[in-house]
């Protein structure tokens, strides 16, 4: 049986807080496997995300196109914060039904979206920050098919990396994070 959405982004939203929660101020400005962001700039933009999704879980218009600036305060709460209402967004009646956002895909598509990027995010922000980071089994077992099925329209918005080969010994995760253009042995 198929898991309700909000319980897999809470399973997802209990490893990522840690990491979040992890990330020391020096250590802001290091690189992230994600080329273009430092910890600080995806850390934000994450923040962002969390929010984003929350509109889409209710149908409302999202915004990712603003520049995000999340990080004054007490940012790390925020987040937590923030994680908190992604998961009783998608819990909310109607949430996983009909489509919504710009492009109109199945609410459950936007919410897989929102699962991915809350679970690579976090693994970007562990292995920049030297931190463990082991995503939710059943998160990835969600992830993994519905990201590849996004990953060519993906790719061709420069929204993930060019893929990158991992192996066919290779896990489920090492497989998500280099279909997002990631290398699951990336070290700062």
């Amino acid at each position: 049986m198929t898991k309700p959405i909000s319980e897999l982004l809470d399973a997802a939203a209990r490893r990522a807080v840690p990491v979040v929660r992890g990330i020391t101020e020096d250590q802001l400005a290091d690189p992230t496997p994600c080329a273009e962001y430092d910890v600080r700039t995806l850390t934000d933009h994450l923040i962002q995300v969390l929010i984003n999704f929350q509109k889409l879980a209710a149908k409302q218009e999202s915004d990712f196109g603003a520049e995000p600036h999340y990080m004054d305060g007490d940012w790390r709460s925020r987040f937590a914060d923030e994680a908190d209402a992604l998961v009783a967004a998608w819990a909310a009646p109607g949430a996983e039904e009909g489509t919504t956002g710009r492009m109109g895909f199945p609410a459950r598509t936007v919410a897989n979206m929102a699962l991915g990027d809350l679970t690579v995010h976090a693994w970007d922000l562990a292995r920049a920050t030297g931190q463990d980071f082991t995503p939710d089994p059943a998160v990835v077992e969600e992830i993994e098919p519905a990201l590849a099925e996004l990953a060519p329209m993906a790719h061709k918005g420069g929204v993930y990396g060019e893929p990158v080969e991992v192996g066919q010994d290779a896990s489920a995760f090492d497989r998500v994070l280099g279909l997002t253009g990631r290398d699951p042995h990336w070290r700062p």
